[in-house]
């Protein structure tokens, strides 16, 4: 099959969660169909990753688009435009007009949408679209409006979340099929739009977490996130402000590490107790590092989402988790079997203690975990259902 992919980001190095989604499915599309990939990127250095995709796709074209959202032009533009801050940010007229000279000039199976954001550079056209969003986006700002501290703004940034709603729901309704990561966003999906036609393709762990790796004990607490995403920065707070400290108290031995992209946004957490560490986008080699010196990753996740990598990830490499019921949220795992879940400070804090404390419990979670993700979240059965999801929609336009 001929497939045109559209990507808001350059799908490699297979670092934050999109990225490692899309670089994962296309190394395995790759071997039935024929992949030709358009991406969005913020810095020309971006370039230098292409012939890395190259080696599955048939062609790969980028496109820049503003390095920073909140510059004023994307900030007047969004005031004068029906569509809503995250259109406007990933928005390229250039990939618009050549997706349009591409259509018009070759013949595709169908159209892979990676979000609905990027959905604004297809022209109407006949080839069926499949529409993958890897969150319910209008949840997420509403989440960040709703705990948002400056109230006299709110208003602005309400209207944003209702354009966002509106576009989102829009183009599934467009699509020839949405898929969604979760079966509880799928189940949002459907409540949003009646007769709405929602297929599950969750995400996965990627090869490297994949490798085996020993069970390995530690006190040290992980949490690993980019904080540009408001619920990591959100997340990252929490645990230091609010989980942390109530672990101290009883633990005082017990150190926290928080690792990931763009640090210098939590740059305030750090004390004599908690370590920050910067990861590059591409050192996969750091994330594996970490996951491997820590002994449990404690994510406070209240925004909402799609499947949690950063948890797929630590599951994989035997760290046991503790999270919330969001965080868990569209990852088959048991309480107390594969993952230990809360909802307040106090009962993450509770939980966490519990972990480190029962070394017979610690291993049973850990492998446990192990075994659900290698069951359940490799790439290769993962990318098998979207197949089918292909196949299906092409047929249907036969």
């Amino acid at each position: 099959m001929k497939i045109l992919m559209l990507t808001p980001y350059l799908p490699y190095p297979p670092s934050s969660g999109g990225q490692i989604r899309s670089y994962n499915l296309i190394k395995q599309l790759s071997k039935e169909h024929q992949v030709t990939l358009y991406s969005l990127i913020k810095h020309d250095e971006e370039r230098q990753y292409i012939p890395q995709l190259e080696k599955y796709c048939q062609r790969v074209k980028v496109f820049k688009r503003a390095e920073k959202p909140w510059t004023l032009s994307n900030i007047l533009k969004t005031g004068f435009s029906l569509y809503p801050f995250v259109v406007i940010r990933n928005l390229s007229k250039e990939e618009k007009r050549d997706v349009t000279e591409l259509l018009a000039k070759e013949k595709f199976d169908l159209i892979h949408a990676e979000t609905f954001y990027v959905s604004p550079h297809i022209p109407q056209t006949t080839v069926p679209v499949v529409l993958v969003d890897q969150t319910i986006e209008y949840q997420v700002y509403q989440h960040y409006v709703e705990n948002f501290r400056w109230w006299f703004l709110k208003p602005l940034l309400w209207i944003d979340v209702l354009k966002v709603k509106y576009w989102e729901t829009y183009f599934w309704k467009k699509a020839a099929r949405v898929v969604a990561v979760s079966e509880s966003d799928a189940k949002k999906m459907k409540g949003l739009v009646k007769g709405l036609d929602v297929a599950v393709v969750p995400n996965g762990v990627g090869e490297d977490l994949m490798e085996e790796t020993p069970l390995h004990y530690s006190k040290t607490i992980l949490f690993l996130g980019n904080y540009d995403w408001m619920q990591n920065n959100e997340a990252a707070r929490v645990l230091a402000k609010e989980v942390f400290p109530k672990i101290l108290e009883k633990m005082p031995e017990v150190k926290l590490l928080i690792a990931g992209q763009h640090t210098e946004k939590v740059a305030d957490l750090r004390s004599k107790d908690i370590e920050l560490r910067d990861l590059k986008i591409e050192d996969i080699e750091g994330v594996k590092k970490v996951c491997r010196e820590c002994g449990v990753l404690v994510a406070p996740l209240y925004g909402p989402g799609g499947t949690r990598l950063k948890i797929l990830g630590a599951m994989a490499a035997k760290l046991p988790v503790v999270t919330t019921q969001i965080g868990i949220e569209g990852i088959g795992a048991s309480n107390g079997e594969t993952v230990l879940y809360g909802d307040t400070p106090s009962g993450l804090a509770d939980l966490t203690i519990k972990l480190l404390q029962n070394r017979q419990l610690y291993k049973s979670i850990a492998l446990s975990a192990r075994k659900l993700v290698e069951e359940t979240y490799s790439y290769p059965a993962i990318a098998d259902k979207l197949d089918g999801i292909y196949q299906q929609v092409r047929n249907k336009q036969r």
